[in-house]
């Protein structure tokens, strides 16, 4: 009787903190996809190739590989909490660092202040994947971390029209079409286009840090921390087949992801595509983030019927179909196969990581850390970029088909878990 008083009495306290993060997840997806207008809008900038524009995008990409093993051991030290609050920070730095590298313009300038936001990004992750996972009954977590992760691909939605009408629309380069030259005058205006957007951003996550500042949010008990500490000592990460697989199928879905959010204006404005503007490509564009958060709501409440494993290999299936389509079929149809790549995609990276960091028990920290590492198999995208560059763009995306098998593999038969731990309580973590 006092056991189901406490679990009463406790569920606003964790529904609150809850809705404060689903406002994370909304905001670093906001942050991340806003390089989708970005990256045609430095193309033209800068005089930039395809190779050199994603590896633009592999440079992001690098800020969770460096940051995401110590964002572990940091959350350790200081708590979720306080972790949450230093990644803003970090985010609100980097943002400040894009206006200054807009102002003068330097390429260079740009892509290592966007190292900084994605080195944040990387720690709020860490931080906030595992916490809303274990926050509710383990058996519902891949539908939980999947809805809220919904509201992270609203944020993406909103950010291509962000960066649509405040970055594309209000340069020549944005409003023009694939392949026309710049003169240099034109390109260092239309540099400066991104000091606006990115003072907005700054100061979303200035005041984001301070609300987590100020928030009363449930933290990892310090007595839980040591005695997993000391279980750790005895148990390997290696040993978890869904776990280590998992990393795999992770760096597949972002890389997925990435390369058609990275290649799909400059696609879709070529004469033999679309045949349309970068700012009318933008467009669309909203589209397949639109398509990714209307598949992850869908996909948070078909997960309560259907397992996990057979909802994504499913959506695996369709994504490898439609990829592949995206590369043989002509004219507009291949932009719209590569729209549907989202609706596809939509559920992978949060069901993906609900099903990797099942029965780690006490190694879930370091588990996600390593899962947070895996995102930076995002960067990859470069190897589109050079197939773009020898090939044509629509080659690119049989990489891209590429990654979707990898998930309905990982989804059939490397998501079952090995030498499972117990499941932790919520009660058990939470002080």
């Amino acid at each position: 009787m006092a056991a189901t008083k406490a679990a009463s009495d406790s569920a606003p306290r964790y529904g609150s903190a809850l809705a404060l993060l689903t406002t994370l997840f909304f905001m670093w997806g906001f942050i991340s996809v806003i390089n989708g207008t970005l990256l045609p809008h430095l193309r033209s900038v800068f005089d930039l190739n395809y190779f050199q524009t994603t590896l633009t995008e592999w440079i992001w990409f690098i800020g969770y590989l460096v940051a995401s093993i110590p964002a572990a051991l940091l959350i350790e030290r200081i708590g979720y909490k306080r972790a949450l609050t230093v990644g803003l920070g970090i985010m609100t730095v980097g943002s400040l660092g894009m206006v200054l590298a807009a102002s003068i313009p330097s390429y260079w300038m740009t892509v290592a202040a966007m190292f900084v936001v994605s080195s944040g990004i990387a720690l709020l992750q860490v931080a906030a994947n595992p916490y809303v996972a274990v926050i509710g009954p383990p058996e519902s977590s891949e539908s939980r971390l999947t809805l809220v992760q919904a509201f992270n691909t609203a944020g993406d939605v909103l950010a291509i029209v962000f960066g649509r009408y405040l970055i594309l629309a209000r340069t020549t380069g944005g409003t023009s079409g694939e392949g026309v030259q710049l003169t240099h005058a034109q390109r260092m205006a239309d540099a400066q286009a991104t000091e606006l957007p990115y003072l907005i951003v700054a100061g979303v996550l200035a005041l984001l840090a301070v609300m987590i500042a100020l928030a009363k949010l449930p933290e990892l008990g310090a007595s839980t921390r040591r005695i997993a500490a000391e279980q750790r000592k005895h148990l390997s990460l290696w040993k978890h087949r869904n776990l280590v697989f998992g990393c795999g199928g992770i760096a597949a879905c972002v890389w997925a992801e990435i390369s058609v959010g990275s290649l799909f204006i400059n696609f879709a404005s070529q004469p033999t595509v679309a045949n349309i503007t970068h700012e009318q490509a933008a467009f669309y564009l909203t589209f397949f983030w639109g398509g990714m958060m209307v598949g992850r709501f869908a996909g948070a409440f078909i997960m309560r019927a259907i397992p996990a494993e057979k909802v994504l290999a499913v959506f695996a299936l369709g994504g490898v179909l439609a990829s592949i389509t995206a590369v043989f079929a002509q004219g507009p149809a291949a932009m719209y196969a590569l729209i549907t790549v989202g609706l596809f995609t939509s559920i992978m990276c949060p069901t993906i990581f609900a099903l990797a960091i099942r029965g780690l028990g006490p190694l879930t920290e370091e588990g996600s850390g390593w899962l947070i590492w895996a995102i930076a198999g995002g960067g990859l995208v470069v190897v589109n970029g050079k197939v773009a560059d020898l090939f044509g763009s629509h080659w690119a995306f049989l990489l891209t088909a590429a990654c979707e098998l990898y998930v309905l593999v990982y989804a059939l038969w490397g998501s079952r878990p090995t030498h499972a731990l117990p499941d932790e309580r919520v009660g058990e973590v939470f002080e």
